[in-house]
């Protein structure tokens, strides 16, 4: 457990910040620029992370790729992969940034956004589209480096970046006046920072990860294993983020003070458990690192340690979220809006109850990534996010569940695709222990 904590600690340190991006937004914004502003920004962060889900779930599963060789010891394939993952990712990048302003009006629509928020929304969109490609380099680099070892240096970048945010947010929206579009443009400078500084910093300081020309080539092989491993945890990650964001439109249906709330509540949300999403994802790395090296003996105990440490930290957090909900929306929220913190109040104590689902939901996510199995992590994610959107769309307009439908959809859907996920481990145990039974025959 020490070793897979020491090398989770700063991941999980690094994404806490990442979160900082936003959540310097929604703060200065919501104070500074009022409950309008504040919808308006959680909901763009909303549909942001959707797009740039389908960018990190890319590196995300290219990363499992290099652990695997990397355990291995295989330097020339590890190597021959990176450079068909860097193309690929940054192709898909590029086209996506491209896709995204040509559609922007039409995607606002399809989230239905209020009129008089429309906008506001549009103006803060139209800059934070810049950053996609940022998104991209950051977490190329990134996964690169942990598949590695080296978990340390994106923390390091990512912490710059997220003071940096800070700065600007408060120097943009405060001192020069820039309103919601120069808390975008603060969040853009700060992602170019962590992507193009990582990536020099990969390049000067780590020669050892320079491809060489023998090993910049299209190996059928080695594009098929990137394509598989890429798209499975990209699917994965979009098809989780498109869920989401089928939630965001019904919670916009709701009108303002429910997007309001559920802006802020997310923010808490996201920061709560995700030291638990970021253990999942060095577990994955763990595991891949051993599975490569033939070392069952060492997956099996990482398993034990990684279920007992996660859920530790999911019950002490969901105490808090759940206890403190009041106090935590006042960080975003002005006390005088009370309907909007009690919105917010009933949102985060129905999913604080629930955090242990979705801590487990994500080790069962590096699991399989990790053992070779990335299309089950995916299967995972549709079940979880298909029975949320579905209760959600089915329960809320009844009027004596309303909103609430919405809020408990989503802890329902965790606790059905971790049973799904138990199942499937069970199932591949017992079919192991048939097939040493025959042979021993």
């Amino acid at each position: 457990m020490t070793v897979m904590l020491k090398f989770a600690g700063p991941m999980i340190l690094g994404n806490l910040l990442q979160q900082c991006y936003n959540i310097a937004d929604t703060l200065i914004v919501g104070r500074f620029l009022g409950p309008d502003a504040l919808a308006a920004v959680g909901s763009a962060y909303t549909l942001m992370t959707f797009l740039t889900s389908i960018l990190i779930g890319l590196c995300m599963g290219s990363g499992s790729v290099y652990s695997f060789y990397f355990g291995r010891k295989d330097e020339r394939r590890m190597k021959n992969s990176m450079a068909i993952a860097f193309v690929l990712i940054g192709l898909a990048a590029v086209v996506m940034n491209l896709s995204a302003y040509a559609g922007m009006r039409q995607i606002l629509y399809l989230l239905r956004v209020p009129a008089e928020l429309f906008a506001m929304m549009e103006e803060y969109v139209a800059v934070i589209f810049a950053g996609i490609v940022f998104v991209f380099l950051y977490n190329y680099f990134a996964f690169l480096l942990r598949a590695v070892g080296n978990s340390v240096t994106p923390l390091w970048f990512l912490g710059g970046a997220a003071c940096l945010n800070i700065v600007l947010d408060l120097l943009f929206v405060i001192n020069f006046k820039r309103g919601i579009q120069g808390a975008a443009e603060a969040t853009v400078i700060a992602q170019a920072f962590s992507g193009i500084g990582i990536g020099i910093y990969t390049w000067i300081k780590e020669p050892g990860l320079r491809p060489k020309r023998t090993e910049l080539c299209w190996e059928k092989g080695a594009v098929r294993e990137v394509l598989r491993f890429s798209a499975a945890a990209s699917v994965q990650q979009s098809v989780m983020n498109f869920g989401i964001l089928m939630i965001q439109g019904l919670v916009n249906s709701f009108g303002p003070a429910v997007m309001a709330a559920f802006a802020a509540g997310v923010k808490i949300d996201s920061f709560a458990y995700m030291p638990a999403q970021e253990f999942g994802n060095a577990f994955s790395i763990f595991t891949s690192q051993n599975h490569g090296a033939a070392r069952k003996d060492r997956v099996k105990e990482g398993i034990k340690s990684a279920v007992l440490a996660s859920m530790l930290f999911c019950v002490g957090v969901s105490a808090l979220v759940y206890g403190l909900a009041p106090w935590l929306l006042r960080i975003f929220i002005d006390g005088k809006e009370r309907e909007l913190i009690q919105i917010g109040v009933s949102y985060l104590r129905i999913e604080g109850a629930f955090y242990c689902g979705i801590g487990i939901l994500f080790l069962l996510y590096g699991y399989f990534r990790g053992i070779g199995q990335p299309e089950m992590s995916l299967v995972l994610t549709v079940i979880s996010l298909g029975t949320r959107v579905a209760l959600a769309y089915c329960l809320s307009p009844f009027p004596a569940i309303g909103v609430l439908g919405i809020w408990w959809a989503i802890p329902i859907g965790w606790l059905l695709a971790d049973l799904a996920g138990f199942w499937k481990i069970q199932r591949g145990s017992l079919q192991k222990e048939n097939e040493q039974v025959q042979q021993d025959r």
